[in-house]
Parts: C-alpha cells; structure tokens; sequence
C-alpha cells in the first residue's frame, strides 16, 4: 500500500509539471485527480499502520513524514478547490512525493512506545504540530508563486508561466489565510510539546536543542503575524517571511537531530 500510494503521488507530480510545461488544464486536472486518489489510499493506509501497532503512527521519523505528507496533500486538496489554484499542485507535489519516498526509505516504528511516552498528549502534539507545517508549507509555495510571478511582472517577461500563476493580489491573501491558520495549530502544538516534556522529562522547559530550534521557528511566523497586521508587511516581504519560516521549519524538523544531540528523535 505505502508502495502503491507513493507511486500515485508520483504520478500526480509528473502530470503537474507537464501542465506547468505545456499550460494544457486537462494535465492539471487529472495531476489533481491523481493527488485525491493518492490520498484516499494514503488514508487507508495510515489506517491499516494504526492497526499494526496499536497506536497512531506518529512515534518515527517516517511515520511523521508519512502523516505530514497526508495532511499537506489533504491540505492542498481543500485549498485548491476553495480558490481555484491549481497551478499550486504544480509546486505542490514535487514535496509531498519527496517526503513520501522519503517515509518509504526511512525505518518506522515497530515495537510498543516506552512508558514515558504512554501520553493522550504524543498524538495531540505531533498532529498540531505537523498540520501547521503542512499549512505553512503550502504558504510556502503560495511565496515561491508569489516572487516568480512579481519578476515576471516587473520584467515585463510574461510568459506562459505568467498566465498559469494567479494574480499577486490572490496569492498574497492566500498566503495571510495560510499563516492565519497555520500559526495557532503550531502554537497549541507546541504547548502541547511542553505538557509532554514535562510528563516524560519533568519539566516544561529543558534548553533541549528541538526546543530552541522550535521557539526561534515560533517567533518567526510570530514577528511575520505582528508585522503584518501592525507594519503592513504584505506582498513580497510576507512571501520572503514565508519561505525563509518554512525553511528554519524543516530545519528543526529534520535538521536539529543530524547536527545536534537532542531528546527529541523525530518530531
């Protein structure tokens, strides 16, 4: 099944990108159809993978990448039928079939969580905390969107890439809607985090390096709220915050647990 799904998403991607190379709508309609497919699949599996082991997938690092793959391709889904965008597919799945190859490599978890992690408050946190990237991957590419279509603007260089995109003014409120939503799923997740580590660790706060990294990503998209609603930060500046927020996100994901000793094994 994880084979199967993966190779659906896959095949999503590759008729998006022929749409964005041939600007044929039927291309990306049938990279949609192929992402709704992937989907039902990936839920049946994640379904089949709590059976398996008796509690939600979420105790792995591919079992995470498998999750947040899920939520950002049920998250697109959502969005593209809300506003019509699905040109953003196009930037879309080439993510979330690198993650999910990636949760097909990556070893998962097969042996009963360890008592301290025995919480009501694992799943909470690892769900809130992987919806918001989700959400804010997708902003993330609403900025990429954003910043491919001002240059071809200002350029005057508008080709077929021009007329596929939609207007800044579309993407800009799309990326606000995104960060709006995005922010308190990654707030309450991480409070979440804290009750966790306070029941595993004895301790709310322990300078665990997973933590650092997940407050400075929390004041990120903090200063890129604050700034929006008092400075006026919209447009290119909200696109720039966007990619550099997620880019830090990934990091602390990803990153922290290759370069640092933490307590955190994958979320």
């Amino acid at each position: 099944m994880s084979a199967l799904t993966t190779i659906v998403y896959l095949a999503g991607t590759a008729l998006y990108l022929l749409y964005l190379a041939l600007a044929r709508p039927g291309l990306a309609r049938a990279g949609r159809a192929a992402l709704a497919l992937g989907f039902v699949l990936h839920t049946a599996l994640l379904g089949l993978r709590m059976l398996e082991i008796g509690y939600p997938p979420v105790a792995s690092l591919g079992d995470s990448l498998s999750l947040l793959t899920w939520l950002l391709v049920g998250g697109y889904l959502v969005v593209s039928l809300k506003h019509g965008t699905m040109v953003l597919g196009s930037f879309v799945s080439p993510i979330a079939a690198a993650l999910m190859v990636s949760a097909w490599i990556l070893p998962r978890a097969t042996s009963p969580l360890t008592p301290g992690l025995h919480s009501v408050w694992i799943p909470i946190h690892v769900w809130l905390v992987l919806s918001g990237e989700a959400i804010f991957a997708l902003a993330f590419c609403a900025g990429i969107m954003y910043l491919f279509q001002e240059r071809q603007l200002k350029t005057k260089q508008l080709g077929l890439l021009a007329r596929r995109l939609p207007s800044l003014e579309l993407l800009d409120r799309l990326n606000w809607r995104l960060l709006t939503i995005g922010f308190p799923l990654l707030t309450f997740g991480f409070i979440a985090g804290m009750v966790v580590a306070a029941s595993a660790w004895g301790a709310f706060w322990s300078w665990d390096p997973k933590q650092v990294w997940a407050l400075i990503t929390w004041l990120l998209y903090a200063v890129q709220l604050h700034s929006r609603l008092t400075a006026g930060w919209r447009g290119r500046r909200a696109a720039i915050l966007s990619i550099v927020g997620f880019v830090v996100l990934l990091f602390t994901f990803l990153g922290v647990n290759l370069v640092q000793t933490s307590l955190h094994r994958f979320v």
